[in-house]
């Protein structure tokens, strides 16, 4: 009602003066219509001339008796008949029928028109050419039936006239002919007169209907363009009709290859059958659907790689009587990115999983350091409670020196487990700092060797040196040089059956320094091989384990290379052997990262091995 009222030309200086009178015709507005401007604006339109004309002409009754003196019977008639369209712009107020009112307005004009001719001369009155105006009226109805039935209710009076006439039972005229004349000429002017207001009044709906319409138009048009939700229309078979503004920028397109089934195209192959079944089922039963799926986003430079963003579209059935008469129902939907909400879900999902793992590595770890631990402190406090029953046991010299030796044993043994976890603990952590110094490589390797060879002998292996003579220097940390290539040596020589061989090589190649160990042992299954280097994994081979260990070895391994700014890959077969390759900086105070530890590259395959290096020591 307001909109309306918006649109309706008004007087600035009038302002103050009909404001009551504006305010009072809203106020008989009916309710049923005052949320809809164009209604409220036809009913004003009704109630307004009706009610006003009525009371103005009413006022002027006694100034008229004044002039006229005593009023004949059909001035009287005339008059009284003001009082109908007060009647029925009420009756409008109150019901708020619009079409029975412009009935009830045509019909009461038709009545009155009629009454006037018929006592001033039948269809050759000057009121008679009235009757033409009444279907004129009906037509601000915008209403097919009441224009009928307006036009009805006239040819009816001028039939009714006309048949008067002819059988003579019309009053005799008793104005003279000049009076005749100049009547007729007052009811063709004052016919135009009012057909004018009516076509004005017609003109001025006609106007605020546009107005009202571009509002709304213009209204739409602002919320779809400055919306950051997109806003399609579909037709039969999910083909877009209308995409709102807001898809360009989300898709990086331009709308016009959005219609059709550009938009479809667009959709992630995976998700087009969702995509379809939510417009099938919006379209098809009338309910409102929610789904979820990836469109291709353009880069916008056009040289980027182009993405998959995830949407949310709500889709629902669109109200349109033209499309429900062709039997072909158009959905119309709204879709918004939710990328940053997938991402969420998905980084809860990780860190969900990455806790599993957590909690799973931790009873791990709990079930390997329970057997690395309770073993050795076993023995030793066996052994030395044996020791110290030493007069009840009865003791030799030598059983003494064995058990002191077992109990020295697992007490090493117990030391380099805390050792490793220290280690590894401080690595995870970025507390584990290396201090490099200028060292012969060949030298640390040799010293390595030959602090294995014994076990390699007792173990029936034959372990391998190949390292040039002539290896240049290289800037490392020493200790933990030889901590690597001790954890290298000690898990070849355990996971390699008796008579077979490990082989330890060393190169300088493009400014690096790689190491070799490799054996023909048990080898790593490829469902292992990926694990292989993560805190306490302890890769299960054909065999069944029968091998000591808290699968700490190569994840220190993996993080010393890592401070020296190295490389670790690994290559295995089950059932063949492993070949485990160290590729670190010749000098690794130009070489260290910012990241402690790299990525483990794993190879199904392994290639041939290139023997480059001079064979310079052999230890059998």
């Amino acid at each position: 009602m307001g909109s309306a009222a918006a649109f309706a030309p008004r007087a600035t200086g009038q302002l103050s003066v009909f404001k009551p009178v504006r305010e009072y015709i809203d106020s008989l507005v009916h309710p049923s219509v005052q949320q809809d401007p164009l209604a409220a604006a036809r009913h004003r339109a009704f109630i307004a001339p009706r009610l006003l004309g009525s009371l103005i002409a009413l006022a002027t009754f006694p100034a008229y008796i004044a002039v006229r003196g005593v009023p004949s019977v059909l001035e009287v008639v005339v008059f009284g008949w003001l009082l109908v369209p007060i009647f029925v712009a009420y009756f409008l107020s109150r019901t708020g029928h619009y079409e029975g009112a412009h009935v009830l307005s045509s019909l009461s004009l038709t009545g009155l028109v009629t009454a006037v001719a018929w006592n001033t001369g039948g269809i050759a009155s000057f009121a008679a050419i009235w009757l033409v105006v009444v279907p004129l009226e009906a037509a601000l109805s915008a209403s097919r039936r009441v224009v009928a039935l307006a036009s009805t209710f006239a040819l009816l009076a001028a039939g009714f006239l006309v048949t008067l006439q002819f059988v003579g039972m019309l009053p005799d005229a008793a104005a003279t002919a000049n009076e005749q004349g100049a009547l007729a000429a007052l009811g063709i002017v004052s016919a135009s007169l009012y057909a004018t207001g009516l076509a004005l009044g017609a003109e001025s709906l006609a106007r605020t209907s546009f107005w009202l319409l571009y509002a709304e138009v213009d209204r739409y048009r602002l919320l779809a363009r400055n919306m950051t939700d997109v806003i399609s229309r579909h037709g039969p078979h999910g083909a877009v009709l209308f995409v709102s503004p807001a898809a360009e920028p989300l898709l990086g397109a331009r709308i016009g290859d959005l219609l059709g089934h550009g938009f479809f195209d667009r959709v992630h192959v995976a998700d087009r059958p969702a995509y379809l079944t939510a417009l099938a089922d919006a379209a098809s039963r009338g309910e409102t659907r929610s789904v979820e799926f990836r469109m291709r986003r353009d880069a916008k430079d056009g040289k980027s790689a182009t993405q998959f963003i995830w949407v949310e579209m709500r889709c629902r059935p669109l109200d349109q009587t033209a499309g429900q008469a062709t039997g072909e129902s158009e959905v119309v939907a709204v879709i918004r990115d939710v990328t940053a909400r997938k991402e969420q879900e998905q980084a809860l999902d990780d860190a969900r999983s990455e806790s599993d793992r957590a909690n799973a590595a931790k009873s791990h770890f709990l079930a390997t350091m329970s057997h690395e631990l309770r073993t050795p402190l076993n023995a030793i406090i066996g052994f030395s409670e044996m020791l110290t029953n030493d007069e009840q046991m009865r003791l030799d010299a030598q059983r003494r020196r064995d058990y002191a030796k077992l109990i020295n044993d697992s007490g090493h043994h117990l030391l380099s487990v805390v050792n490793g976890i220290l280690d590894m603990s401080k690595m995870e952590t970025g507390d584990f700092e290396i201090m490099p110094e200028p060292f012969a490589p060949a030298q640390v390797i040799g010293n390595c060797c030959d602090l294995l060879a014994l076990r390699a002998r007792e173990a029936g292996l034959d372990l391998e040196l190949r390292v040039p003579v002539d290896m240049p220097n290289i800037t490392a940390d020493k200790r933990a040089l030889k901590q690597v290539l001790l954890n290298l040596l000690s898990n070849a020589i355990k996971f390699t059956d008796r008579g077979g061989r490990v082989i330890v090589s060393a190169t300088i190649e493009m400014g690096r320094m790689v190491l070799v160990v490799e054996d023909n042992g048990i080898g790593i299954s490829d469902s292992d091989l990926p694990q292989i280097g993560n805190p306490f994994f302890q890769a299960r081979s054909a065999y069944d384990r029968r091998h000591d260990g808290t699968g700490l070895g190569l994840s220190i391994v993996k993080g010393l290379v890592a401070l020296h700014g190295g490389d670790v890959e690994i290559k295995s077969v089950l059932g063949k052997g492993t070949r485990i390759t160290i590729s670190l900086p010749a000098d690794c105070e130009q070489g260290r990262p910012a990241r402690i530890a790299p990525d483990i590259q794993p190879a199904p395959r392994p290639v041939a091995h290139q023997q480059t290096a001079t064979p310079v020591r052999k230890s059998a």
